[in-house]
């Protein structure tokens, strides 16, 4: 070995080819390896966890404290540790019971319809047909428009007074946004419209994975077009709908912008979804303890439907090799 330790050398030429003296590096003990490897990857990860730790992980430890007080309807009072009975009072409230079905509602319109229309858009889109490209471009252009543009592009359509819809005839009494029965599926139209770019990019990239020559030999097989969708697209383009189904999900669990924009949980709370729900708490009631019970159980369902879904809808999901 030298002096600084680096390097071993081969003293005996009659051990080398050819008599020739070679020097080979000294190698350090694998764990010793790892133990620096570890430390190089947590220092380069450092600035990250810190974020998450200020801005995440903080604020989430924090709800469950403030999920076990009960803050008095008059300010300057002390608040009260109530532990884990707040959790029954308003888990089992009516207007939470409400709430969720609502939420679920607008999820069971939203997911499959916007993921239906994608789809139908993404199989005229794929066609190898002259302009092609320009309806790829108006189809995907919905990605850009924000939550907030989408509702006011629709809540104008609707207004009665200077709407588009009611110019065409369309109007029913009382309008869209105020009528108990059309407001929540008028709000899904709107959210349904500000998604569709993104369904339909998820299905185009779906599509370019699907290999010709399969659909090629099922035509030649004697397959139409509706069994070669069905026993050779859609198995393969099954993990991008999966995908699109448990992301769309957990979007249409978060939806807030449309609903504070459009209804503000109206009319007879018939479109309060949760997240709203906890946003009219804090706003109205001014109740933390409540808001951050009503923030838990939305984390904790989202997280136990996204479950489900890994568990369950994953079976039917074909990986092709």
């Amino acid at each position: 070995m030298t002096p600084d330790g680096d390097l071993t050398k081969v003293a005996d030429p009659a051990d080398t080819p050819f008599g020739i003296v070679v020097d080979k590096p000294q190698e350090f003990p694998r764990s010793r390896r790892k133990l620096k490897e570890a430390g190089l990857a947590y220092f380069l990860l450092l600035p990250a966890l810190l974020i998450f730790a200020v801005f995440i992980f903080y604020p989430f430890l924090k709800n469950f404290q403030l999920a076990t007080q009960q803050v008095p309807p008059f300010p300057g009072l002390p608040t009260k540790n109530v532990g884990l009975d707040q959790f029954g009072d308003v888990l089992g409230s009516k207007d939470f019971l409400n709430s969720l079905w609502t939420t679920v509602l607008f999820a069971l319109i939203t997911v499959p319809i916007g993921l239906i229309l994608g789809l139908a858009l993404a199989m005229v889109a794929h066609q190898k047909l002259k302009g092609i490209a320009i309806f790829r471009t108006i189809f995907s252009s919905t990605v850009a428009t924000s939550i907030a543009v989408a509702a006011v592009i629709f809540g104008t359509l609707m207004n009665p007074q200077v709407g588009l819809l009611p110019w065409l005839g369309i109007n029913p009494q009382p309008p869209f946004l105020e009528n108990p029965g059309l407001a929540l599926p008028a709000v899904a139209v709107a959210t349904i419209w500000q998604s569709l770019g993104l369904s339909f990019i998820l299905m185009s990239s779906g599509l370019q994975s699907v290999p010709d020559d399969l659909l090629e030999a099922a035509e030649v097989d004697g397959a139409g077009a509706w069994s070669k969708f069905r026993n050779v697209t859609l198995p393969l383009l099954s993990p991008t709908v999966f995908f699109a189904i448990v992301v769309g999900t957990i979007f249409a669990f978060q939806t807030f912008g449309q609903i504070d924009l459009l209804t503000q949980g109206g009319p007879i709370k018939k479109t309060n979804v949760l997240t709203y729900y906890i946003y009219s708490t804090l706003r109205e009631s001014r109740d933390p303890g409540k808001a951050a019970v009503l923030a838990i159980a939305l984390f904790v369902i989202t997280m136990l439907l996204t479950l489900f879904q890994l568990r369950f809808l994953e079976r039917r999901v074909h990986y092709a090799r």
